[in-house]
């Protein structure tokens, strides 16, 4: 079996203004930078329609009703100084929510090894009833819910290595005790929020701020002393990964000092923790990187890396 990418074309009309960080091009670099002949493997399919049903697991109604009813039809509405909505978002967005839950079955059902979604807009930051920082929907909250309630399982794992806190995926989890939560993320830094102190209630939260600068190596570190024994303590059925790439030294947003190496280092360690602990079970969803050219190689880095077996 081998590794499935996901993605879809809907995604290029999520426009937002001239400027803005998180762009279509981000897409651009990220196919170009897998049409490489190592990646002659990969089994490409399109990222299918989500559906408010799939959504609803993790967001209200209320709040689903309610961005479908702003979205508009023509031209731009702002939710906040950083998300927007234009007439091609939903659709980017139902499709990143869709491409999640497909990559879940595929995995589950045992025709793929593991899956890397290629989605935007992201989704870490989208709270309960609030879309911020770029993100609509909370697509790998909603995936793990999905893995809980149609396929049966236990317990799900979900590791997010973006640069900034996922507040919105700890919002949507926290309160259910059969999924763990671990954010990696600067600090401070936006949303502001990633304190080690933010446990949950129960215990299922764990955040692990990085100061400015901080280099992959002590990246590396952390994550061998607290990050992956939390999860071997676990003991995940599925593990799901919201991978951000703007921890790269060359990104605009933030301060860390992480390169593709480290990217590849995490995706090889992670693949090993899901073949030890859930049969090798491991979904990842594209969130953040918003340097072109660091973005299309560290993304190329890391699914190199989970495309290998483990050493």
């Amino acid at each position: 079996m081998a590794t499935l990418l996901l993605t879809h074309k809907d995604a290029d009309g999520h426009q937002n203004p001239d400027g803005h960080p998180e762009q279509v091009a981000r897409l651009d670099y990220v196919r170009q930078a897998l049409e490489a002949p190592e990646f002659k493997d990969l089994i490409r399919a399109d990222a299918p329609m989500g559906t408010d049903e799939m959504i609803a697991l993790a967001h209200p109604e209320r709040y689903i009703d309610r961005i479908k009813r702003v979205a508009p039809s023509e031209g731009l509405v702002a939710i906040d100084g950083d998300t927007s909505l234009v007439p091609g978002t939903l659709a980017a967005a139902y499709r990143g929510v869709g491409g999640a839950v497909m990559a879940v079955d595929q995995v589950m059902e045992g025709k793929v090894n593991d899956a890397f979604l290629a989605m935007r807009p992201p989704g870490h930051h989208a709270e309960k009833e609030t879309a911020m920082g770029f993100c609509i929907f909370g697509n790998v909250a909603i995936a793990a819910k999905y893995a809980l309630r149609h396929h049966g399982l236990g317990r799900v794992a979900i590791v997010d290595f973006d640069v900034h806190h996922g507040n919105g995926t700890e919002d949507l989890v926290k309160s259910d005790d059969r999924i763990l939560f671990i954010s990696s993320h600067q600090m401070p830094l936006y949303p502001g929020t990633g304190y080690p102190s933010e446990i949950g209630p129960h215990r299922t939260i764990v955040n692990v701020p990085f100061g400015a600068s901080t280099k992959g190596v002590y990246m590396r570190e952390t994550y061998e002393a607290v990050v992956f024994p939390r999860i071997r303590e676990f003991k995940p059925d599925l593990l799901l990964v919201s991978a951000g790439f703007d921890a790269h030294a060359a990104d605009p947003l933030a301060n860390l000092m992480w390169l593709e190496e480290d990217f590849a280092w995490l995706g090889r360690e992670l693949k090993t923790l899901a073949k030890d602990l859930c049969d090798g079970r491991m979904v990842s969803v594209l969130e953040g990187g918003y340097n072109l050219e660091a973005l299309g190689a560290s993304v190329a880095s890391y699914i190199s890396s989970i495309m290998d077996e483990p050493k």
